[in-house]
């Protein structure tokens, strides 16, 4: 798991969802066929969370893209057809059914949920390019039922992280250094 990852898994567990990282999604031949990629190995997603209360499994990509322009609505929307192939899950159809039925297969065999879960496509993202995207992407995320974890999101749960008790984990002690940190003049 990665840093990002690990970031989000964090602030997503702290709002009462367990999370699982690098989930394997066991296709079958068959599976793999229909989703045109028949010598593919499993299918893997960033982070899968589950929240028990409403029985809802959350697909959660993470894209932090800090050192570049972000992400932006023409990955989602089509006017940049380039950036499409980062996204598959959210443009291949054929694809997020057969995904998303093996990965509730599994969890419900598992015992990780309870039958018939909701599940719901999430992208986490560290920067989004400019405030015209990020509102396009929100708008674009609230029409398809999908949640966007966009870095105002990331950046207030850290912070309510650092006013929150002691706990022992990287993310929370930044977070209360940088939170406490004397402003610069």
């Amino acid at each position: 798991m990665d840093s990002f990852e690990a970031l989000v898994a964090l602030l997503l567990e702290r709002e009462g969802l367990w999370v699982r990282s690098g989930v394997k999604v066991e296709l079958t031949k068959e599976e793999k066929r229909r989703i045109k990629r028949p010598a593919s190995p499993r299918w893997e997603l960033d982070l899968v969370a589950y929240k028990a209360t409403t029985n809802e499994v959350r697909i959660v990509e993470c894209k932090s893209f800090l050192d570049s322009p972000g992400v932006n609505i023409g990955g989602f929307d089509g006017s940049r057809p380039q950036d499409i192939s980062r996204y598959k899950l959210f443009h291949e159809r054929v694809l997020l059914k057969t995904v998303v039925g093996r990965l509730v297969a599994q969890l419900e065999a598992a015992g990780a949920c309870r039958a018939s879960p909701k599940v719901v496509l999430c992208l986490a993202a560290g920067k989004i390019r400019s405030d015209r995207d990020r509102a396009a992407l929100r708008a674009h995320f609230a029409k398809r039922g999908w949640h966007l974890y966009d870095d105002a999101w990331i950046i207030q749960r850290v912070r309510q992280m650092a006013s929150s008790g002691y706990e022992d984990n990287v993310a929370a002690v930044v977070a209360k250094l940088i939170e406490r940190a004397p402003k610069a003049a």
